[in-house]
């Protein structure tokens, strides 16, 4: 281990990256008496405050309400509406980021008690951690009870000729615009690319999303990315889906972006928003015994990844959500006291994209449960055809969508799309999560009129 220095220290937990679990687990480690060393590279609480969850959705709500003033025109009189980029850049300034500065989460968890260590941890031995400290140096952090790694993910960046070196854009450079762009192109029609994508073009923008899969939001029903792609097709949104961008040139402040059929946009920005990458080498996993190859740590349920190691958030690769760190933090905390706790399953993860109208998604498509082997029943019925949907008029694009595991009569995922689609999945989500059975789905009482009423005809579609 080599001989300690006066910057060396023995602590009783290292938590290695300060994102939203890792804080929380960490502050409650700290609440509970022991001595937690939290090390943060960047922000402390990650992503989601400073360039993710937070802003974006702030950015969103200004979008829609741009659009939702758009729509009293027919519906309620006349309305001219003006987007101002300006009191969004502010508000995300002011009210989210504190302008990227983290004092407020750091001194939260310092006035638990915590040690905040900032630089790059990595495991360098079992029950050791060696951080490279941000104003240079180095701190060897000895382990009396464990270390949890909470690394999160980076913007995976394709390695498209010509794009290294331009000023492109991912979400952070996005969420930091100060100035909306005249023309964006967006690389990526997954969530991130589809939110931020519609937020532009509601402040003036035009946009276009290439996506090299066949269609939107790849990952979830392709119910969903249809009705996105309809939706952005009436919003002036151009969607270039099974594309990839073969080359990128950047010249005197426009990018031209050529698609690999031959076509080329060309805008004032351009949006890298591909996906997200994990590295294990860098947070030093094989010192531990971890393959350092793979895209995430391989946990039990109670995310433990070697002895007196625990992993918890994006690296673990049960889905890149904040909610998904908060759940597998719990876990960790339980586990790391000894306290009675309940061991982490997957079978309901919930997950909405904030387009208008919201994704709403729990559970398995599909596609995911045929994959699976499950006798697949669907019901389907279209949100504006609803009682409240037809009420709502304007904006009511939606549907809900049910896979039933025929076997067990149970739901095995759904898709709520709509106006509130993300609120609607409440309760699809606590159904697929409790295995509620179908038949008490049928009959239980449905609020009219709501939109969340739309599930009762979903069920009765399910034959």
């Amino acid at each position: 281990m080599g001989d300690m220095t006066e910057r060396d220290r023995d602590v009783d937990v290292v938590v290695i990256g300060m994102g939203p679990g890792g804080e929380y687990a960490a502050g409650a480690l700290a609440e509970a008496g022991l001595v937690v060393a939290g090390v943060e590279a960047r922000l402390v609480g990650g992503e989601c405050p400073y360039f993710g969850c937070v802003p974006s959705k702030m950015m969103i709500r200004a979008a829609n309400l741009i659009a939702e003033g758009r729509r009293v025109n027919g519906m309620a009189g006349t309305a001219r509406v003006d987007p101002d980029w300006a009191p969004v850049a502010r508000r995300i300034r002011d009210e989210a980021t504190d302008d990227w500065d983290d004092k407020v989460a750091a001194d939260r968890f310092t006035g638990k008690g915590g040690i905040l260590v900032r630089g790059h941890g990595r495991v360098s031995a079992p029950g050791e951690v060696t951080v490279s400290l941000a104003g240079g140096g180095r701190q060897v952090l000895r382990v009396r009870r464990g270390i949890v790694i909470n690394t999160g993910t980076a913007p995976d960046v394709p390695p498209v000729p010509g794009l290294a070196g331009t000023p492109f854009w991912t979400n952070r450079e996005a969420i930091e615009a100060e100035r909306v762009p005249g023309s964006l192109v967006v690389y990526g029609g997954g969530a991130v690319g589809v939110e931020l994508g519609q937020v532009f073009a509601r402040f003036g923008s035009r946009v276009s999303i290439v996506e090299p899969a066949g269609r939107l939001l790849p990952m979830e029903e392709p119910e969903a990315g249809d009705l996105l792609a309809g939706v952005f097709a009436r919003e002036g949104i151009g969607v270039h889906t099974g594309q990839h961008v073969s080359g990128v040139g950047h010249n005197r402040a426009r990018f031209e972006v050529a698609l690999d059929d031959g076509g080329e946009l060309t805008a004032d920005a351009l949006l890298v928003a591909t996906g997200r990458r994990t590295d294990l080498a860098a947070v030093g996993a094989g010192a531990v015994g971890i393959d350092e190859t793979l895209h995430a740590i391989p946990v039990d349920d109670h995310l433990r990844a070697a002895p007196g190691v625990w992993a918890l958030g994006d690296i673990t690769g049960k889905g890149a959500y904040t909610h998904m760190s908060f759940y597998q933090a719990r876990i960790v905390v339980a586990d790391i006291l000894g306290q009675p706790g309940f061991p982490a399953r997957y079978h309901a993860v919930p997950r909405v994209t904030f387009t208008d109208p919201e994704i709403g998604a729990v559970g398995l498509t599909e596609a995911k449960a045929r994959q699976r082997g499950l006798d697949v029943r669907t019901g389907m019925t279209p949100i504006p055809t609803s009682a409240r949907g037809w009420i709502h008029k304007a904006g009511n694009d939606g549907f809900i969508k049910l896979v039933e595991d025929a076997a067990t009569g149970v739901l095995a995922g759904a898709t709520s799309a709509g106006p509130v689609g993300g609120e609607v999945l409440s309760a699809l989500a606590l159904a697929v999560h409790a295995r509620v059975p179908v038949e008490s789905m049928r009959e239980m009482i449905y609020a009219y009129p709501t939109f969340h009423r739309a599930i009762e005809d979903a069920v009765a579609d399910l034959g």
